[in-house]
């Protein structure tokens, strides 16, 4: 069993410098935690994974393909495959928890 904390994760990703810090990689899918401040500009491109967000503490919009809405701790949100997708309007910090599958490359 492997099982983690959410603070130890995100201590741990501050202390590498990064937005984003893989913690799990199996043969079907990765984990990860994505760090976005209030105002930061998210930059990332899109994926050649399907992956599924969770929204762990903060509030941004995200627009995915063409449709954008609101998400906050508790929303949950699916990006297929190579879809452009961007959070914005960032208010509060972002954290999220990120599901790809198969693993990112």
């Amino acid at each position: 069993m492997k099982a983690f904390r959410l603070d130890e994760l995100e201590a741990e990703r501050a202390a590498n410098d990064g937005a984003y810090l893989q913690f799990l990689r199996a043969r079907t899918m990765s984990l990860g935690l994505y760090a976005l401040d209030a105002g930061e500009q998210d930059r990332q491109q899109p994926h050649q994974q399907d992956e599924v967000y969770l929204v762990v503490s903060g509030r941004a919009s995200i627009t995915v393909g063409m449709e954008t809405t609101q998400v906050a701790r508790g929303s949950v949100v699916f990006v297929p495959a190579r879809t452009p997708h961007k959070f914005h309007h960032i208010t509060e910090d972002l954290r999220v928890m990120v599901v790809f599958s198969p693993p990112e490359g």
